[in-house]
C-alpha cells in the first residue's frame, strides 16, 4: 500500500477533477442581447438574455452601456420580464465622444442576487455624424459604482466559451501531461544511451506509448472544443497544425523500432532518436504557436493561463488535474514496460 500511493491519489484526483469540473455551476452572465446595433439620438429598447440568472429574485437591476473607462450610459428603466430576461431602456445621446463612426459598448448588469455581469461589445452604436466636442457635452456619464460583488465556488462564465470552459480540466492537462511523460521517457533514452541496459529502454518504449496516448486525447478533446467555440473541428489552426506534426513524429519512433531486430541497436537508434523527438516538441508546441496568430490563448507572446483564462476557482481543479492525469499515466506506463519486461525475459533478453 505505502509503494502505491501515488496510484490511488492519481486515481482520487481525476475523479474530484470529473465531480468538480463537470458539477460546479457557472457563474450569472450575460448570454445575448438584442438588437446588438443602435444609432444615436434614439431610444433604445434592449433585451437581454442572462445565463445562469436569477433576475427575479430581487428588483435592484442597474444597467449600463459602458464605452471605455471613464463614459458609461445608464439605463432609464430596468423591467424584469422572467429569471433569464430583462428588458432595458437607454436614451442613446445625439453625439458620441468618439472619432469613429461606430463605436461599441459592453454591457454591465448589477444585480443584488447574481453580482455583477459584463458582456464586452455587446451592442455597437453608429453616429450619423462624427463631432467629438458636441459628444463630450451631449454624452451625460452615469458612473459604475457600488456593485454587488459576490464569491461562491462557481466557474466563470465567459461569452464565447460558456460551459465549454469545462473542458479546459481535460483537453489541457492532458496535454500537460504528455510533456511530463515524455520527460520521463527522453530521460531514459539518455540513460540507456549512458548505461546500455534494456530496462531502460523498454521503460522509454513504454512512457512514448502512454504520451502518443495522452496527446491523442488532447487531439480529440481539442477537437471536440473547436467545434463548439470555432465552429469546425478542424481549423488549421497553426497549434492544432504543430501538435499533430509532434504526434507524427512520436509515431515515427515505433516505426523506427520495427525496422531493426537486433535488440541492443534497436535501443540504441531508439533512444537517439527520441532525444530529437523531444528537442522537436517545445518549438513545435510551444514555441512556434507564440509567434503567430493562433485561436489558441497565448498567440502573438501574449501568456495563457493568465487572469482572463483562469480564475482561482478554476485552478482549485485545473492543477489537480494535471497531477492526476500525469499520475494516471505514470501508472499505465509502470503497467506496460512490466508486460514488456516479461516479454523480453520470455525470450531470454534480459
Amino acid at each position: 500500500m505505502k509503494r502505491n500511493w501515488w496510484k490511488f491519489l492519481g486515481v482520487v484526483l481525476l475523479v474530484y477533477v470529473m465531480v468538480a469540473g463537470l458539477m460546479v455551476p457557472l457563474t450569472p452572465g450575460i448570454s445575448g442581447v438584442s438588437p446588438g446595433s443602435l444609432r444615436t439620438g434614439q431610444e433604445a429598447v434592449l433585451e437581454v438574455t442572462g445565463y445562469n440568472s436569477m433576475y427575479t429574485r430581487s428588483d435592484e437591476v442597474r444597467v449600463w452601456l459602458k464605452m471605455d473607462n471613464e463614459r458609461a450610459i445608464g439605463a432609464q428603466s430596468v423591467r424584469v420580464l422572467d429569471d433569464r430576461r430583462l428588458e432595458v431602456v437607454f436614451a442613446i445621446p445625439p453625439y458620441l465622444p468618439a472619432d469613429r463612426k461606430v463605436q461599441d459598448f459592453a454591457l454591465v448588469i448589477d444585480h443584488q442576487a447574481d453580482g455583477t455581469s459584463v458582456l464586452p461589445s455587446a451592442v455597437f452604436v453608429t453616429q450619423d455624424s462624427i463631432a467629438p466636442a458636441l459628444g463630450q457635452r451631449a454624452f451625460v456619464h452615469t458612473p459604475i459604482a457600488g456593485l454587488n460583488e459576490r464569491w461562491t465556488f462557481t466557474f466563470p462564465f465567459r461569452n464565447i466559451l460558456s460551459e465549454t470552459i469545462r473542458n479546459t480540466y481535460f483537453h489541457v492537462p492532458l496535454w500537460f501531461a504528455m510533456v511530463f511523460i515524455f520527460i520521463g521517457s527522453v530521460t531514459y533514452s539518455i540513460r540507456y544511451l549512458r548505461n546500455g541496459g534494456l530496462e531502460e529502454d523498454c521503460r522509454a518504449q513504454a512512457l512514448t506509448k502512454v504520451g502518443i496516448l495522452l496527446g491523442v486525447l488532447g487531439l480529440v478533446t481539442g477537437a471536440i472544443w473547436a467545434k463548439n467555440t470555432w465552429g469546425a473541428y478542424w481549423s488549421g489552426d497553426v497549434k492544432q497544425n504543430m501538435t499533430a506534426i509532434a504526434l507524427l513524429i512520436y509515431l515515427a519512433y515505433f516505426i523506427l523500432r520495427a525496422v531493426f531486430e537486433d535488440p541492443d541497436k534497436r535501443a540504441r537508434i531508439s533512444a537517439v532518436y527520441n532525444i530529437f523527438a523531444f528537442a522537436a516538441l517545445i518549438p513545435l508546441i510551444y514555441v512556434i504557436p507564440r509567434l503567430t496568430d493562433s485561436l489558441h490563448p497565448g498567440a502573438g507572446g501574449n501568456p495563457a493561463f493568465g487572469s482572463e483564462d483562469l480564475d482561482n476557482t478554476m485552478r482549485l481543479v485545473f492543477y489537480p488535474a494535471i497531477i492526476g492525469w500525469t499520475l494516471v499515466g505514470l501508472w499505465i506506463g509502470n503497467l506496460l514496460y512490466r508486460m514488456e519486461r516479461i516479454r523480453l525475459k520470455w525470450f531470454d533478453l534480459l
